[in-house]
């Protein structure tokens, strides 16, 4: 089912048990940030991005290599060459994702970033690699950017889709039947807002963080936090602009986030991941963090 109806959805969901699938990747990979720079396109409704002058490609490239050095403790980790034709396949996830058997590709809305879902080599390693098939969203109209829109809980099958000019109501829906999703809750974002995991995460499906400015109704964001509670974290405007929600679970016990959104938890927030069963563990971004996304956009997760 998908849904704009929290209730109808909260009833559904409340009955689908941690069975559908792992709760977190057993791999992940990253594209490194080879030509660097603002994209002029994605910065139309990024307001997250900063100006070109803050832009700092050596610095972007030194993080980034640390970020895979690092994520590595939690799981196998790849890194795909960059382009300098495509500044923002920094970001892979919001044009490939994975389900076990079957990659997406996503249609981005920018033809900066649609560049990228074209690349052969990604689609390679996982039809040839990995054998997985292809789910090609790439050529249709409705634009659908992935886990970038749609933020999942893979152990219980449920998906958080969020709208903004990133992903329409149509979009949704492919999205949903790719990921053969048991149920999906459909909502608005608020004004500005682009991505959904921005404002939330639903960490290895039992502990979601999320910012109720980040929708334009409070109610959706309601219905999300009782269906986790009692871990549900409620993130300030601060801790949202800080890129707290754009975090990531790639194994049970760790929630990796930037520097800066480590700097922007509330100490009462860290404490509530430490109730969940989460450490949180830091890398510094603010390079890429420039280009207007954070941790968990660099990473595309391999199920």
């Amino acid at each position: 089912m998908i849904t704009r109806d929290p209730g109808a959805f909260l009833a559904l969901a409340r009955g689908c048990g941690p069975d559908f699938g792992p709760a977190t990747a057993r791999a992940a990979f990253l594209v490194a940030p080879e030509g660097f720079r603002r994209a002029e396109q994605s910065a139309l409704d990024n307001a997250y991005m900063a100006e070109a002058p803050a832009f700092e490609p050596e610095r972007a490239l030194a993080q980034h290599r640390a970020l895979h050095a690092a994520l590595a403790a939690s799981c196998p980790v790849l890194c795909f060459p960059g382009d300098p034709d495509t500044p923002d396949a920094v970001f892979p996830n919001n044009a490939f994702a994975s389900a076990p058997g079957r990659l997406l590709v996503g249609r981005m809305r920018h033809p900066v970033r649609q560049r990228e879902t074209a690349r052969e080599d990604i689609r390679r390693f996982f039809g040839e690699v990995l054998g997985a098939r292809t789910i090609d969203l790439s050529g249709q109209p409705h634009p659908c950017e992935l886990t970038g829109s749609l933020v999942i809980d893979r152990a219980r099958g449920l998906g958080y889709c969020g709208l903004s000019e990133r992903c329409d109501e149509d979009g949704a829906r492919l999205m949903h039947e790719a990921f053969g999703l048991r149920t999906t809750l459909v909502f608005d974002l608020a004004p500005g807002e682009y991505h959904a995991n921005v404002v939330m995460s639903v960490l290895a499906g039992r502990c979601v963080l999320l910012c109720e400015d980040g929708f334009a109704s409070p109610t959706a964001a309601a219905a999300i936090a009782d269906l986790y509670a009692p871990h549900a974290i409620r993130l300030s405007a601060a801790e949202r602009q800080g890129f707290v929600a754009n975090c990531l679970a790639l194994d049970a016990g760790t929630v990796w986030m930037s520097a800066r959104a480590g700097r922007a938890l509330d100490p009462l927030n860290r404490a509530a991941l430490g109730r969940a069963g989460f450490v949180v563990r830091e890398v510094p971004l603010d390079a890429i963090e420039a280009a207007g996304g954070s941790l968990r956009c660099c990473v595309g997760e391999i199920f």
